[in-house]
């Protein structure tokens, strides 16, 4: 392994941690299918290496925040070990920055106890838990970085270490536009260093158009491959475990579609929201987004025409369902607001197998109906 190789040239190290790299945690505790290989492993030598990225690259690993199917791990990163022994213990903590959506600011969060589930430490522990609020008029300041490393017990140089580490942090979390950045574990080594061992990081995908330079980090393979299509064609759409597919336009609409759907019994398939422009074509790759997943067994289209003219949107979709062919699924139409009259027409006269609602609990009503 070239990796391990030029690694240990750099290092001197002779001990390597080969790492899964999939779009999950608990990968350390999570296993190969068919196998005892962990996600994450310790390897002794070089050939270790070997064996172990062999066990683990084109296999499926399975961990508590995947499928019973697992993911399948295309790539391994190799690490130097840094849990060497030497005159004092190595120490494990949490750190994580992100925003207080009640507050509308940024705290750091952070722990003595690293390297567990912190969801578990909260649980059990809560007064293991700390945070520090950031006033957006001043941002951090040198007196909480110090006060994060006494709460975490350090002192000396790695008390020092830590307050540098803190602070740098922040300001990378506040300058690449994050949404969290979460370090479990941050260690302190025994010769008191303090290094970010794993880390998530969350991007604000509003705030892309300033770091163009992130797209080559994208790693598509990672993402559901239907997600990844939608976002092609301008649609908001995330997949769903129910069995009632939704097209809307706007999120708030979307949210109280889904809210109606389980009202009526049913289960949302996925949120979908087609923007202000649902033209025909939109309209239609919206169709075939939804009827990608085998489990819908109806569709609900609940367009409010605000700027959009529904008139349009129903022409849309009459245009979009004669391309696709025959729709084996029911599919109930709503649309209200701006030419919602001239809308109905238009679906009704289509001839097409479809059921027009006014009100949202007459759709509700339908949804209930063909599910039954």
């Amino acid at each position: 392994m070239e990796a391990a190789k030029e690694l240990q040239k750099q290092t001197g190290t002779g001990w390597f941690v080969v790492k899964s790299q999939i779009h999950a945690g608990g990968r350390g505790k999570g296993k190969i299918v068919g196998s005892e290989q962990r996600g994450v492993a310790l390897a002794k030598s070089v050939d270790d290496v070997k064996q172990i990225s062999t066990n683990i690259l084109g296999h499926s690993l399975v961990t508590a925040q995947t499928t019973d199917k697992g993911k399948l791990v295309r790539k391994v990163l190799i690490a130097q070990d840094v849990y060497y022994p030497g005159e004092t213990p190595t120490k494990e903590f949490y750190i994580s920055v992100l925003l207080n959506r009640a507050k509308g600011r940024n705290i750091i969060m952070y722990s003595t106890e690293g390297g567990m589930n912190i969801e578990e430490v909260a649980e059990k522990t809560p007064h293991l838990i700390f945070k520090e609020e950031i006033d957006p008029k001043v941002g951090l300041q040198g007196f909480q970085c110090r006060k994060i490393a006494y709460n975490l017990g350090l002192s000396g140089d790695a008390q020092k270490n830590m307050v540098k580490f803190v602070a740098s942090l922040y300001k990378a979390y506040d300058t690449i536009d994050a949404s969290l950045f979460e370090i479990n574990p941050v260690l302190k080594t025994s010769d008191n260093k303090i290094i970010a061992v794993d880390a998530k990081v969350s991007l604000d995908n509003n705030a892309l158009f300033r770091h163009e330079d992130y797209a080559a980090l994208r790693d598509e393979a990672e993402e559901d491959p239907t997600e990844v299509e939608a976002g092609k064609h301008s649609l908001n759409y995330v997949k769903l475990d129910g069995n009632v597919g939704c097209m809307v336009n706007g999120a708030g609409l979307a949210m109280a579609t889904m809210d109606i759907i389980k009202l009526a019994g049913g289960d949302p398939a996925n949120f979908l929201d087609v923007g202000g422009t649902a033209n025909a074509a939109r309209v239609e790759q919206a169709f075939r987004i939804i009827l990608r997943d085998e489990h819908v067994k109806a569709i609900l289209v609940n367009i409010f025409g605000g700027i959009v003219r529904c008139d349009r949107v129903a022409q849309g979709i009459v245009d979009a369902y004669r391309n696709m062919g025959t729709i084996h699924v029911p599919i109930i139409i709503r649309l209200q607001g701006t030419n919602a009259v001239e809308a109905k027409k238009i679906i009704d006269e289509s001839g097409l197998k479809v059921f027009s609602a006014i009100q949202l609990q007459d759709a509700a009503d339908l949804v209930k109906k063909v599910l039954s």
